[in-house]
């Protein structure tokens, strides 16, 4: 299997535009670099967030702003990230500039003007320890992670920062938010923080709030005692009762009804609760983590989610990135999917063809990491010969059609009285619109239902009325 390949290297140079180093740049992209530019301070920082580049060339010397503030907030952005400095040490001052970037965490400082080879030699050199690097910290935390911990596949520092947090948190009893979209893997992040913490030989229960009719939720939840409601022929323990002395996961806690939030703030405040039909308190000891995809924030504006709640909830807030942001990872996590699908499925050895090496790192992954396990659990079920194609992806269809443009009455059954035509073409028009809604939010259901300015729930129903089955 050819190795999967990886993005280019990027270089950020911080210059002033009118001492730009023409040959410097050229060299840079004929030896493969993908080369940034940025003119001040405050450009340069945007730069690095955005572009997370490997290495960052700054000139001591800028128009607004300084070179040594570059090199203080590359650290800031990212520690192991390399800043070689350039200077004129001749120039008063310069000296003095020349010991701050040191001291700021500069890897090296060159003297201007430069030696186009030697620079570049220099470059190549911090690419190489970047790479190590970032290597050395992947191993280091693969063997400090608890054995029973779920792997998490990555290296890009948006994922390292987050995994930092979740080892922290860990160390606690704190109530742990997950943020992100649907498809980052927030149960992943769960059953990691459980693996991590002293409760690790306790239970780790997890509940979707938004799959279990709202009616039987509250039952799920605290349980029921015999006799509470019809067909509740014996005692029943809930989620919270199962989960003592271990891990309560609520997945999508966004969705939870108003009528339950009261009762899950209660819960979450003094650890105790009642069954449904009963009248004594239960107390339990359990460690409450929970996700959503919905932007709680606008949901407590919006009055949909109790600030109160949001607030117990939220001790130790954990923003998951999703995958567009960190395409490092994208080779990476190819590379264990492939291999477990074809391990699965009992296939020989299989490679990519490099065009669908850049089909997969120039996609948006709007469904994240599902989206690109299901695109190559997809791909090996395709493939009968030894490479995987683009056609075998199937990225440029999605996953959902959209609604067809040709003329909407076409389908549409006119037959019958005014008021059996209007629900037809009521259902038709509900139907199309999800779809295309689903199409373009990459079958995020948390955001087609923010879009469409319905429930969850409602979606839901409404997509099991039509036949459209979610993703």
């Amino acid at each position: 299997m050819s190795s999967v390949a990886t993005p280019p290297t990027r270089i950020l140079i911080v210059e002033d535009p009118a001492a730009r180093n023409a040959a410097l740049h050229a060299a840079l992209e004929a030896a493969g670099y993908v080369v940034g530019d940025a003119h001040s301070q405050a450009c340069a920082e945007s730069a690095m967030v955005a572009d997370r580049p490997t290495v960052v060339l700054t000139s001591l010397g800028l128009p607004e702003g300084d070179g040594v503030g570059v090199v203080r907030a590359a650290k800031a952005i990212d520690l192991e990230l390399p800043v070689i400095a350039m200077t004129d040490s001749s120039r008063p001052g310069g000296m003095a500039a020349v010991v701050a970037a040191v001291q700021e965490g500069a890897l090296d400082v060159v003297d201007t003007p430069v030696d186009t080879q030697n620079l570049l030699a220099q470059i190549e050199h911090a690419v190489e320890r970047r790479r190590r690097r970032t290597d050395q910290i992947g191993a280091t935390q693969a063997e400090e992670r608890a054995p029973g911990a779920p792997r998490i596949v990555g290296n890009d520092p948006a994922l390292t920062s987050v995994l930092i947090g979740l080892e922290r948190a860990a160390r606690t009893d704190a109530t742990v938010l997950l943020e992100g979209e649907s498809g980052t893997g927030k149960e992943l992040f769960a059953r990691n923080l459980h693996a991590l913490s002293a409760r690790v030989a306790g239970p780790f229960v997890a509940i979707n709030c938004a799959a279990i009719p709202e009616t039987l939720l509250e039952s799920e939840l605290f349980g029921h005692e015999k006799g509470a409601f019809t067909g509740a022929t014996a005692r029943k323990p809930g989620r919270f009762e199962v989960a003592d002395g271990g891990t309560l996961f609520l997945d999508e806690i966004g969705d939870l009804p108003m009528g339950l939030q009261a009762k899950i703030l209660r819960a979450v405040e003094t650890r105790s609760f009642e069954r449904v039909g009963g009248t004594q308190p239960l107390k339990v000891d359990v460690r409450l983590v929970a996700a959503t995809n919905r932007d709680l924030r606008a949901r407590v504006a919006a009055k949909e989610f109790r600030e109160d709640l949001y607030f117990r909830l939220s001790v130790f807030p954990i923003l998951i990135p999703p995958l567009r942001e960190r395409p490092a990872d994208v080779p990476l996590l190819t590379q264990v999917f492939l291999e477990r699908c074809r391990q699965t499925l009992q296939k020989p050895t299989l490679r990519l063809s490099p065009a669908a090496e850049d089909q997969l790192l120039s996609h948006d992954w709007p469904g994240n990491v599902r989206e690109l396990q299901n695109c190559i659990e997809r791909a090996v079920i395709l493939c009968d010969g030894p490479e995987i194609l683009p056609p075998h992806l199937d990225l440029a269809s999605g996953h959902l059609p959209a609604a067809p443009a040709a003329d909407p009455w076409a389908a549409v059954d006119l037959s019958g009285s005014l008021a059996e035509v209007s629900r037809r073409v009521l259902t038709e028009v509900e139907r199309r619109k999800i779809l295309d809604a689903l199409h373009e939010a990459g079958n995020d259901t948390g955001r087609v239902a923010d879009v469409l300015l319905i429930s969850h729930r409602t979606l839901m129903d409404k997509m099991a009325e039509h036949g459209i089955q979610p993703r």
